[in-house]
């Protein structure tokens, strides 16, 4: 079966959840490339009542929509768009901002129900490998996959100051049993080290569309955030 993405339509944050168990399940087919396998749905049901946890206020079906989005608006530089729509499924559907295992805990849940649900053991493997590389965001050269994975995730980054205001203020939320304090220095490490990277975007659409801004948005949160502690 041939990749068809659906057209790209903008991110409408009053309807995030109620398509999201049609695209599991052409995401889901079309990964089994014809072979048969369980009735999608329940997987869907599992996956969203993990993304609707009541620690989440970044990390929700509202992010999840956004990043499947932005995959629809990359599929063609993918090597494999049917595999980077399951990591996008997975990559946060272990979630819990006060532990550092959730990228590893979310691939092994991605190992254990793909195989029940009828992917293959190649795009089984080939998913948690993406959910693995979103611990660093940075793909190796040519990994295209890759590429689209984190440049979808990380296309929030390039919003409108209002849009970049409510993400920062929603991760805030998240780790709200963080002192201010260490939350700035936690914070301001996060973004350094993004800045560093040497390109946040590796696809051409994010380079010229995303990267600027994003470095721009960065930047101002760096410094909002204030000079870091002394010692």
């Amino acid at each position: 079966m041939t990749d068809s993405p659906r057209p790209h339509h903008p991110y409408d944050p009053g309807d995030t959840r109620s398509a999201l168990p049609d695209r599991w399940r052409d995401t889901l087919l079309a990964a089994r490339s014809g072979a048969p396998g369980p009735d999608p749905l329940p997987y869907a049901e599992n996956l969203l009542a993990r993304w609707d946890e009541p620690q989440r206020r970044y990390h929700t079906t509202a992010h999840l929509t956004a990043v499947l989005d932005r995959i629809d608006t990359l599929a063609g530089y993918a090597a494999d768009a049917h595999a980077v729509r399951l990591a996008a499924w997975f990559h946060d559907a272990v979630y819990r901002p006060d532990r550092t295992e959730n990228e590893e805990r979310s691939a092994a849940l991605a190992e254990r129900a793909l195989p029940e649900a009828g992917v293959p053991e190649a795009v089984v493997a080939e998913v948690a490998r993406l959910v693995r590389l979103t611990v660093t965001h940075d793909p190796a050269e040519g990994d295209r996959n890759g590429e689209v994975l984190c440049d979808a995730d990380l296309a929030v980054l390039a919003g409108g100051p209002q849009e970049y205001a409510a993400y920062a203020a929603q991760v805030r939320e998240e780790y709200g049993f963080v002192p201010d304090e260490a939350f700035r220095a936690g914070r301001a490490a996060v973004l350094r080290q993004l800045l560093a990277l040497p390109r946040l975007f590796r696809t051409p659409h994010g380079a010229a569309e995303w990267e600027a801004r994003a470095r721009h948005n960065l930047a101002t949160e760096l410094e909002l955030l204030g000079p870091p502690e002394p010692g």
